[in-house]
């Protein structure tokens, strides 16, 4: 693992299971996460995905690069545009600083409306 190092493009398409599950599974009962005529209401075209589904795509994107060893020790996201259902997010990382096992990875994760989720994730990688 070096500087410049590209992760291979990771593709997941947005369902409505994907989304209610996530935000069930994390315990966020919004009902914009699982309620498309509440959704509505608030002004969102459907429901969409939650901060914390996203941080866990965010974390096996890495781990199913890095592999069984990886441990997170920093993943740092913000969101911008929705991921609602009968989308298909596309997650990129590009390893930016390596320190001995330590590695800072850019991800982003974009989808039909523009960037969804983007960030760095700091992962030791032991030998």
């Amino acid at each position: 693992m070096k500087p410049g190092d590209r992760l291979a493009p990771l593709e997941i398409p947005i369902t409505r299971t994907l989304i209610v599950a996530g935000a069930i599974a994390s315990r966020d009962y919004q009902d914009v996460h699982h309620d498309p005529d509440l959704a509505r209401q608030k002004g969102s075209p459907d429901i969409f995905m939650n901060i914390l589904t996203t941080n866990g795509l965010v974390g096996r994107y890495i781990t199913d690069h890095f592999g069984p060893r990886a441990e997170l020790r920093r993943v740092a996201i913000r969101l911008g545009a929705p991921n609602h259902p009968g989308d298909t997010m596309v997650l990129t990382g590009t390893v930016e600083e390596v320190d001995g096992d330590m590695a800072t990875v850019g991800v982003v994760g974009a989808n039909g409306l523009g960037r969804h989720v983007t960030g760095t994730v700091t992962v030791r990688v032991p030998a």
